[in-house]
């Protein structure tokens, strides 16, 4: 929705003056529309890397893509891959650009990736079938949580679940024994980003160094290629 002048210059000031805005950006976001601004200021504000997703061996396009957009539209900034048989090429007509919004970070192992992430302060928790699983909502949200999902077919490998610190389950009730990836990883984000932002109170969200960041990040995508270009190159080459 567009804001009026007076109301523009008002949230200008704000995030000038909260930090978000500076001259060292300025270059940016005096490029922008301020209602535009405003609602990727709006979409920051929920973004959280206190939950995040790793994926292992999802090979079909279609699950990539999905699993893309339900955390985009759960506020989840990071999501974690390791390929299988397939490359990660995430069918754009499913992703809907959700993709671009994201911090997709690609890791040579499952290994290497639930080791960098426990390293960083996270716990793993793998959705498994198996025995020695808890329910989704019992898992503890007091520290920050990796939901794992593996192969379509195979799920998470054992090394996966050697490594993991938790393994849980989305109960149900009928007669099918699981969810597609795409909709477990849907469901099972839900339930805990909902849980996560009552526990972890302002932990849940990002910082301000975080959110500048990503921002500028943003800001630079709302430009055509050639102003990006332009902008890059007076901002001293940054490339983001």
């Amino acid at each position: 929705m567009r804001m009026a002048k007076e109301e523009e210059q008002q949230w200008l000031a704000q995030r000038i003056e909260e930090g978000l805005l500076t001259d060292d950006n300025r270059l940016l976001w005096e490029m922008i529309l301020p209602s535009r601004l405003k609602r990727m200021y709006d979409v920051l504000s929920e973004r959280t890397r206190y939950i995040t997703i790793l994926t292992e061996a999802v090979d079909d396009p279609h699950n990539q893509a999905a699993v893309l957009r339900s955390a985009e539209a759960f506020g989840i900034q990071d999501v974690h891959v390791v390929t299988g048989a397939a490359p990660f090429e995430p069918n754009k007509w499913v992703t809907r650009h959700a993709d671009k919004w994201l911090t997709v970070h690609k890791h040579s192992s499952i290994e290497r990736a639930i080791r960098h992430l426990q390293q960083n302060g996270y716990q793993v928790y793998a959705s498994y079938l198996g025995e020695g699983t808890i329910p989704l909502e019992q898992i503890d949200v007091s520290k920050p949580t990796v939901l794992l999902f593996g192969n379509e077919h195979r799920g998470v490998s054992e090394e996966a679940l050697a490594l993991a610190d938790g393994k849980f389950i989305i109960p149900m009730n009928g007669f099918v024994q699981s969810f597609n990836i795409s909709v477990a990883a849907a469901i099972s984000l839900y339930e805990i980003t909902k849980r996560a932002k009552q526990v972890a109170g302002e932990r849940y969200h990002l910082s301000l160094a975080e959110k500048k960041e990503i921002y500028e990040h943003w800001m630079k995508l709302s430009l055509s290629p050639r102003l990006r270009k332009m902008v890059e190159r007076k901002m001293g080459g940054r490339n983001d």
